[in-house]
């Protein structure tokens, strides 16, 4: 049976690579878990007891409306609910987007080696892409970052429809403030949607997030049970955005794509501040270890707002050898292959066990690179 156009012109492949495919090639099993930007410091208490519970009645559907959990992101964001819904993940959330304001044959505008998910929908959808370089500046507050110049001129000169940017960013952990966000919407053609990604954003500091209540026609924030919230395989996304914007994703969304478990294990962790709280202070502890264990083996880490941190190795020569020793030796890692980015190995802050044994293949892994 022949493909759509647009199907056929696609590669055979997806976006990652994931820990589970390389252990099946290598045969073995992994020491570490750190190139995924999961939690390791796992899920609420609270919403293991309300899974658990949730469990029994798993042979319902879900309320396709998701109003209990909508309801309390609404008072939790202090918005109304028809600002909000609910989607698996970010990556269903994005692909909602596309389908919703690109037309095929519309430009969609990015950093180049930016989370991949949004390029990769984009291109599923008929639509085409342009991408602007990360900038990288040694002596820089953020040192490899996003260029907000750049994207907003590149957005400009293809006359885009939409703008992805992630903030605090993946890969690099690096961030923009809010006014700054705000400055780039406004640089922005007018009917171009502006799709936001905060993954991070319980991780993110004060003056990084634009308000809750921010409303421009424009703009669509995407959030996440995935990170501070330990439940990556739960699969649990929300969107904010105006009425209208909300009630396009409610057109297209599969109404019974959440699941039930998860979702009451969201509700409940939602109300446990006190849990995502230390999970970000563990975080930002781990950080400042893997900062002190790159120093001993003469490395850097950068700045970071999220729950992993990039170890800048100097060049994408010897990023690729150190990252292939680090998988040699047990430890799951991902780098980016495109410059700037390849310069950089990406690590998941893990326990602080993880971070004891990550110090010591580290240092294996430089001492090998030295010979």
């Amino acid at each position: 049976m022949p493909l759509t156009k647009i199907v056929n012109g696609l590669p055979d492949t997806i976006p990652f690579t994931g820990p589970e495919e390389l252990e099946r090639r290598m045969g073995r099993r992994f020491r570490l878990r750190l190139g995924a930007n999961e939690s390791v410091f796992g899920i609420s208490p609270l919403a293991r007891d309300a899974m658990k519970r949730a469990v029994d009645r798993v042979w319902r559907y879900g309320d396709p409306g998701n109003r209990e959990l909508l309801d309390a992101l609404a008072v939790h964001h202090g918005i109304p609910v028809e600002r909000l819904v609910l989607g698996s993940g970010i990556d269903d959330l994005l692909g909602l987007a596309v389908r919703a304001f690109l037309n095929p044959g519309d430009t969609a505008v990015a950093s180049l080696g930016a989370y991949p998910t949004f390029l990769y929908h984009v291109a599923g959808y008929g639509a085409r892409s342009e991408q602007a370089s990360y900038r990288f500046v040694g002596d820089a507050v953020h040192p490899l970052s996003n260029d907000l110049d750049a994207l907003g001129d590149l957005a400009r000169r293809s006359d885009a429809r939409m703008v992805y940017l992630s903030n605090p960013d993946n890969p690099t952990g690096s961030w923009h403030t809010a006014d700054d966000i705000r400055s780039l919407i406004g640089r922005l053609p007018g009917s171009c949607m502006f799709v936001l990604d905060e993954a991070y954003a319980e991780f993110a500091p004060e003056d990084v997030l634009p308000a809750a209540d921010f409303d421009d026609s424009r703009l669509i924030r995407m959030r996440t049970f995935s990170k501070a919230h330990g439940m990556a395989g739960g699969r649990i996304g929300y969107a904010i955005g105006t009425p209208e914007t909300i009630s396009a994703f409610n057109r297209i969304r599969h109404h019974f794509g959440i699941n039930r478990v998860a979702e009451e294990g969201a509700l409940a962790s939602l109300g446990d501040r006190e849990f995502v709280r230390q999970v970000v202070k563990r975080v930002s502890e781990g950080r400042d270890d893997y900062a002190r264990a790159a120093k001993s083996v003469g490395l850097i880490t950068l700045p970071s707002a999220t729950n992993f941190v990039s170890f800048d190795i100097g060049d994408g020569t010897r990023a690729d050898t150190l990252c292939g020793l680090l998988l040699d030796l047990g430890c799951f890692v991902r780098k980016s292959g495109t410059p700037p980015l390849d310069r950089c190995v990406r690590v998941t802050v893990g326990t602080e066990a993880d971070r004891r044994l990550f110090g010591d293949i580290l240092e294996r892994a430089t001492s090998e690179m030295v010979r």
